[in-house]
């Protein structure tokens, strides 16, 4: 049986934090920013933790990690 590979464009774009959790960056920040608000902007800054949902989308791409 081969080995399971793990999804090149996930392993660039996501990180686990030590209890396994997924990490991201924030969406929403690449253009159009004169229509967002400051507060908006501010408060992409960084990165967040996805949902249990999401994440579990995202471990089933990163057999490996």
């Amino acid at each position: 049986m081969p080995k399971m590979k793990t999804k090149a464009s996930c392993k660039k774009r996501f990180s686990f934090t030590a209890s396994g959790k997924v990490k991201a960056g924030q969406a929403g920040k690449r253009h159009g920013m004169i229509k967002r608000s400051n507060k908006f902007i501010r408060n992409q800054r960084g990165t967040t933790i996805l949902t249990d949902a999401d994440a579990g989308i995202i471990k089933g791409f990163m057999p490996n990690r």
